[in-house]
């Protein structure tokens, strides 16, 4: 999600969602999560996840409810929720990945798990790719870096494991498409998870039929946040935690 700059770009955008049926439909109040029913016996309940990233961590077009709320009102997950719109993995920026990780999470506080967005921001936005590090010596203003970055301090100082989501992107951006190569690569080195909803065939098959599942090619709404995205997550976490 990009910034808005002035007033009459404001407008346009607020002018876009009263006219949009995905944005109208897709957060119905049966959506909400005052509507959904705990799971007592959730795997998941009560364990401390953080959750790092940008619009689609947040519900930017899902009134600020994600998958990850969705995971504290059904699974009792303890979640730690930093995500800002419009923000990227590289840069030292107020509102970066890195500044946000830095300050919002605790090593003191025993995560059970870090889970970062890759984010759809730094292509977009004109950040420098950066190359795979042969040292501990990262460049944060590359996407690479930040990403190795993010690695190096969770494994040697939170105890736990770092796991990255890729987003569902419509419109198969290739750029995306590239750097969720080189994800895994750097899976490879750094040895950590990846929930991989870009290339997931049942959510992309699922994702064409609910059309009121997404605000925009990369954005859901609260029913896709709900219906697609969390039962992945609810699945997936589990599998990560079983031997915790």
């Amino acid at each position: 999600m990009e910034k808005i700059e002035n007033g009459a770009q404001m407008q346009a955008f607020v002018d876009g969602l009263q006219n949009s049926q995905p944005y109208q439909f897709g957060n119905l109040a049966e959506f909400g999560i005052e509507k959904q029913t705990y799971n007592a016996d959730s795997p998941l309940q009560g364990r401390k996840i953080g959750f790092l990233g940008s619009s689609i961590t947040y519900g930017a077009f899902s009134h600020g409810i994600s998958f990850v709320d969705y995971l504290q009102a059904c699974d009792g997950v303890d979640a730690v929720k930093s995500a800002v719109s419009g923000t990227t993995l590289a840069g030292n920026d107020a509102d970066a990945y890195l500044t946000r990780f830095n300050h919002d999470f605790n090593p003191v506080d025993s995560y059970d798990l870090i889970v970062c967005q890759l984010s759809t921001n730094d292509g977009r936005q004109g950040k420098k790719l950066g190359e795979i590090s042969k040292t501990n010596d990262f460049d944060l203003n590359t996407t690479i870096g930040a990403i190795e970055f993010l690695c190096h301090e969770v494994q040697t100082k939170f105890n736990c494991p770092i796991v990255f989501y890729t987003c569902v992107d419509t419109l198969m951006d290739p750029n995306y498409a590239k750097l969720v190569q080189i994800l895994y690569q750097l899976s490879q080195k750094w040895n950590f998870s990846i929930i991989d909803l870009y290339n997931d065939p049942g959510v992309l098959a699922t994702t064409r039929v609910r059309k009121n599942a997404m605000f925009d090619n990369i954005h859901p709404t609260q029913e896709g946040y709900l219906k697609i995205w969390l039962p992945v997550f609810e699945k997936r976490l589990a599998e990560f935690l079983s031997d915790k």
